[in-house]
């Protein structure tokens, strides 16, 4: 029996000690101990030597790994264990130096592990939000006052983002949040998010005075901060505001300048789910968060498909 109870990474490593324990493990989590096949769920199975098993309806062979992240890696499900464990549970995340120091291998070893870990973290960013929801939008890049005078760029400020990409996010107080790399913070590009994922039978929708809001009571409750008269909270309502979601962009911004330095636009949205993912789980044991990433570990990206 596996230790259900994991609270450290001793005890992570003292309860997969080999790389059977491991397997035996994830089997466990996505089989119940009845294996089912990748290429035809309904298909009879049989077990082969080395963990090995055979589709029948097929005659594909395949294991646990086959069709995740771990398939046709060379790095150990020991080693993979151990990454999960330390980006899951790491609340502003790893760099890929951390981690390669951390489990004995590459740096680019590491890179390709925590962009195959990230692209898993998109379970937790489809959510259906309803109730109270902050809306606004965050910009990522560097800053103009910290950079040397030939390579500043003008007019740069507030919502003109020549140097910056546009993030757009929606929270449901007390409760979960969505977030999206978008081309820009137009109507066309804002709007149709809103509809996706806000509820709009159970919602009182709140957000600034941009115009590309402008709308939206159409369809929700919308309540508007005007920011540009220096209002922060509804002087008719206290309950009214966007503080919620600003202050989740600071714990972003932070995360991606500190932790990450420089991050591409190629690869933001997957550091945005991540961010995502620790924020929805923020309130469960860094056991759940392991296991949760295990359960819906069957995101396999290639490394042509990261590096082009």
């Amino acid at each position: 029996m596996f230790n259900t109870n994991i609270k450290s990474v001793f005890e992570l490593t003292q309860t997969f000690s080999t790389e059977q324990d491991c397997i035996d493990y994830l089997e466990m989590l996505k089989w119940n101990k009845l294996p089912i096949s990748p290429f035809d769920e309904n298909s009879k199975v049989y077990k082969c030597k080395n963990n090995l098993y055979r589709c029948k309806s097929t005659g594909k062979y395949f294991n646990v790994k086959t069709g995740t992240m771990f398939e046709n890696s060379k790095v150990s499900l020991r080693k993979w264990f151990l990454s999960i464990w330390l980006v899951t549970s790491h609340k502003k995340g790893i760099s890929s130096i951390q981690l390669g120091k951390d489990i004995g291998v590459r740096q680019a070893t590491a890179w390709f592990i925590l962009q195959r870990i990230r692209a898993c973290f998109g379970i937790e960013n489809n959510n259906e939000l309803e109730g109270i929801v902050e809306y606004d939008e965050t910009f990522i890049g560097g800053k103009n006052k910290n950079r040397h005078k030939d390579k500043k760029v003008p007019h740069s400020q507030g919502r003109s983002f020549k140097d910056k990409v546009p993030v757009m996010g929606m929270l449901q107080r007390d409760g979960k949040m969505n977030a999206f790399v978008v081309p820009d913070t137009k109507r066309k590009s804002i709007q149709p998010l809103i509809c996706r994922y806000v509820n709009p039978e159970k919602t009182i929708l709140i957000s600034d005075e941009w115009w590309a809001y402008k709308g939206l009571d159409k369809y929700y409750t919308h309540n508007v901060i005007d920011h540009s008269k220096k209002e922060y909270v509804s002087l008719q309502d206290n309950n009214i505001h966007t503080n919620n979601i600003e202050g989740s962009w600071n714990i972003l911004k932070r995360s991606v300048s500190g932790m990450y330095n420089h991050v591409s636009k190629k690869h933001l949205q997957k550091y945005v789910d991540e961010f995502v993912y620790r924020f929805n789980l923020r309130k469960v044991s860094d056991q759940e968060k392991f296991r949760y990433l295990l359960l819906n570990s069957n995101v396999r990206t290639k490394y042509k498909e990261l590096c082009h």
